[in-house]
């Protein structure tokens, strides 16, 4: 089985390779002597003379068997240690490992470290920080190169947490996540609020109740997330990333009671910051007390000192908000009444002209006519339809009792003389209609009052026109009078009327 400590250096593929079998190949066994064998006699004569004394014998090792041995003597001499340097080098392979080079101002080491402690490292190793590594000596057999297998990094000098914390402040800054303008405001007076915190502390206890006392009838959906410990950042960011997608919401609160910056850690972990510049709707960063600083607060849209503030924050007072509805209702009526008045009595003053005061009588009798022509239209179309369709079931079952095929021919033929008789009929129907439209034309002409008046007849109205006078009672002498003649009208003034005898008597 392959040793932990016989992955590669540099090359991924290499540790791969030497995951699998590596370790396999070398058996650790040196090679045992051999036993210098006897030569046989040469010869009987010869069987008196002494035999020679044999060499000693050599122990040849393969460089696979001494790269074991020193690997072994280098661990079971040095243990687990502690070793201070300058990181260079640094190299994240694909598989999550990191390589690096630890060195001082006269030597160096190369070293090695696994995913599963590099996934644990609080701030990112970068070439020039000096750090202090904890681990075990041991060899890298296919280069014959000695390496410290790394267990455990922090930088010297500086704690790991706050490193890590300014290096993603950094980060984040110049990505342009702490930027003023892509702060988005807060909703006057939301219906819907999102709380992403524990519910087990204060928190949640102190903005419910804020909440419910300056606005008693707001939604408050709490999705449940750890807020410290391990886990708890990408438990953070599902539970905001859960919260945006509820529809309705309309502002975040995320936050929690004060505590250590080990406390307070989860809320400066990268995946927290994104899932909150990601959020579809504005969040209000509460994070601990109102000294506390987390990288949350600089990613949200606004900063609360506390979880109490926040709800203050995201709540104006409901009486105040209401009294302003209030006014603004008031002015609202106000400007609509005098608007209303304004065009009412506009109204008034169009309605009053003489142009204007038939017109709706006008409008209701063509909209009558519209509606006849329409209702004719539509019931002219509806028969049309339904002789259409009794014709076509009557044509679809006579040719059911026919064979197709056979009588094709004379399918034809009857078509081609009923398409000739049909275009005879409609050019006789044409023409009669015809003759019949011209005929009703000359009735209605010699019927026509104005063929009457082209005679030389004339019709007497009154000055306005809305009155045909038939007796002289209905006129006064100096009354003005209108006749209309067969082409044309006169203007006339009435100077003397004469009574018919029959109208005397």
């Amino acid at each position: 089985m392959a040793s932990l400590f016989d992955l590669p250096f540099e090359d991924d593929d290499a540790a791969d390779l030497m995951a699998g079998d590596g370790g396999a190949a070398v058996s650790g066994k040196p090679t045992e002597p051999r036993e210098a064998k006897p030569e046989p006699d040469m010869a009987p004569s010869m069987s008196a003379v002494r035999a020679p004394r044999p060499s000693p014998v050599r122990r040849v090792l393969t460089v696979s068997e001494l790269t074991v041995r020193l690997r072994d003597t280098l661990e079971s001499q040095f243990g687990e240690l502690w070793v201070e340097g300058e990181l260079s080098n640094c190299k994240n392979a694909n598989a999550g490992h990191l390589y690096f080079t630890l060195k001082d101002g006269s030597a160096q080491i190369r070293g090695f470290m696994f995913r599963s402690a590099v996934r644990y490292l609080k701030f990112r190793p970068a070439d020039g920080l000096r750090v202090v590594a904890r681990g075990k000596i041991s060899v890298y057999e296919p280069r014959g190169e000695y390496q410290l297998v790394c267990e455990h990094l922090e930088p010297h000098g500086l704690g790991a947490l706050q490193l890590a914390y300014d290096q993603l402040r950094k980060r984040l800054e110049a990505e342009g996540l702490f930027e003023t303008a892509r702060k988005r405001p807060l909703p006057a007076l939301p219906r819907k609020i999102g709380v992403v915190t524990s519910l087990e502390g204060a928190a949640i206890r102190d903005i419910i109740k804020v909440l419910r006392r300056r606005h008693a009838s707001v939604q408050i959906l709490v999705r449940p997330a750890r807020v410290q410990g391990e886990g708890a950042a990408l438990d953070l960011a599902r539970a905001i990333k859960a919260i945006g997608r509820v529809p309705g919401v309309e502002v975040l609160i995320v936050g929690r009671g004060g505590g250590s910056i080990e406390d307070l850690w989860a809320f400066n972990e990268e995946i927290v910051a994104r899932a909150i510049a990601m959020s579809p709707v504005p969040v209000v960063s509460a994070v601990g007390h109102e000294t506390d600083y987390t990288i949350a607060d600089f990613v949200a849209d606004l900063r609360a000192p506390t979880p109490s503030a926040a709800a203050e924050m995201v709540v104006a007072a409901k009486d105040e908000f209401s009294a302003r509805i209030d006014r603004l209702r008031q002015r609202l009526h106000g400007a609509a009444g005098v608007r209303l008045d304004r065009w009412h009595r506009r109204l008034n003053a169009l309605e009053g002209r003489p142009a204007i005061a038939g017109f709706p009588g006008r409008i209701a009798m063509r909209a009558r006519h519209a509606s006849e022509l329409s209702y004719a239209l539509l019931r002219l179309a509806r028969d049309r339809v339904m002789l259409r369709d009794r014709q076509v079931r009557d044509l679809s079952r006579q040719l059911g009792t026919y064979d197709l095929g056979r009588r094709l021919q004379e399918i034809r033929t009857r078509l081609v003389g009923a398409d000739g008789h049909l275009a005879r009929e409609i050019a006789g129907r044409h023409h009669r209609a015809d003759s019949a439209l011209r005929e009703s034309a000359s009735r209605l002409e010699a019927l026509s009052p104005l063929a009457v008046l082209a005679r030389g007849y004339a019709v007497c109205w009154n000055a306005d026109r809305t009155r045909v006078i038939r007796e002289t009672s209905q006129t006064e002498v100096g009354e003005e009078v209108r006749v209309t003649l067969g082409k044309g009208e006169l203007r006339c003034e009435v100077r003397d009327r004469t009574a018919s005898p029959k109208d005397t008597n």
